[in-house]
């Protein structure tokens, strides 16, 4: 692919210009280093030692020796006391150790911090004013994190974003006409494009058709469930599999920083769960601020055959 092309989301009303030509403009910029330094696990807020005062929300592990460990954000964005900002903001430290990143954790540590996900996201469901939960990860300075211990984090608000709440209603209007689920169709047209990435019998990856981001790419369950708790043991030990051998292809390969989320909407069946793993090689410029048009600089065939390829060396 050569000349750019204009592409249009699977669902909703947003527009992407592929342009791959705009990555041979020269560069005379310098974009910082998102490199951590060596930390001593004194100077880590998160070390264990550092939160054992704090109240876990959600522990995998024992209180001297934990896995994972779900503690109250100290700056949250919103809470529960502030009506105006109805919600509540939770940290995952994902690891005690503070000099080793996700992808580089065990299989059966990252489907750990997935249930750890299910947990935390069952019980702020029980709060009736909660009606979105956004589970994400900021990995390196130019994806927002402002730490280096591996963390995540999970917004829960009683606000739905416009733009949520709008593919949540093309999606039920999807399935009212066809009687079935967007992301269902989509999967199954995807697993037989370039576009495709990995799959085995519990979760499939493909790099969207009008990917926002250079190397956007997706993993989504085969059964079509609505939220994380509904997956079972079997699909987040598969999703964690794939799930750390693409954040090692973007942070150790692509040498990039990145973000991953997904989002859920309370009690509504028609979504589909997905995470997009964004990697974060290129800054919105002017077209973008301005217009709201994206540019994506790397066609998603093409970042799709990078994945398959270094999925191939990556055990």
């Amino acid at each position: 692919m050569h000349k750019p092309e204009l592409r249009k989301d699977y669902i909703q009303e947003k527009f992407v210009l592929i342009a791959p030509l705009r990555n041979r403009r020269p560069h005379q910029t310098v974009t910082q280093s998102d490199a951590c330094p060596l930390i001593r696990p004194e100077d880590s807020p998160f070390s264990p030692q550092n939160i054992s005062n704090e109240v876990p929300l959600a522990r995998v592990g024992g209180k001297r020796n934990w896995k994972v460990c779900v503690v109250g954000n100290k700056f949250p964005a919103v809470t529960l006391d502030n009506p105006k900002a109805y919600g509540e903001h939770e940290v995952v430290v994902e690891t005690p150790n503070p000099n080793v990143h996700l992808e580089d954790l065990p299989t059966n540590h990252v489907a750990d911090i997935l249930s750890v996900y299910a947990q935390r996201t069952a019980a702020l469901t029980k709060n009736p004013r909660l009606h979105y939960v956004l589970i994400f990860k900021n990995s390196g300075g130019r994806a927002g994190a402002s730490l280096c211990h591996a963390h995540s984090q999970i917004f829960a608000t009683e606000f739905i974003p416009p733009h949520i709440l709008d593919k949540s209603t093309r999606a039920q209007a999807y399935r009212a006409k066809h009687g079935t689920c967007v992301y269902c169709q989509v999967m199954g047209k995807e697993r037989r494009s370039r576009r495709f990435v990995w799959e085995d019998k519990n979760v499939v990856v493909f790099c969207p058709y009008a990917s926002m981001y250079n190397y956007e790419v997706w993993i989504l369950p085969k059964r079509h469930r609505d939220n994380i708790t509904l997956l079972n043991q079997a699909e987040r030990t598969s999703w964690a599999h794939i799930m750390k051998r693409l954040l090692f292809a973007i942070n150790h390969k692509l040498l990039l920083p990145y973000n991953y989320y997904f989002h859920q909407l309370i009690d509504d069946p028609d979504q589909h769960l997905y995470m997009k793993l964004v990697p974060r090689g290129s800054a919105w410029a002017g077209v973008e601020i301005g217009s709201g048009l994206i540019i994506n600089q790397v066609p998603p065939e093409e970042a799709a055959t990078f994945y398959r390829a270094q999925l191939k060396r990556i055990k």
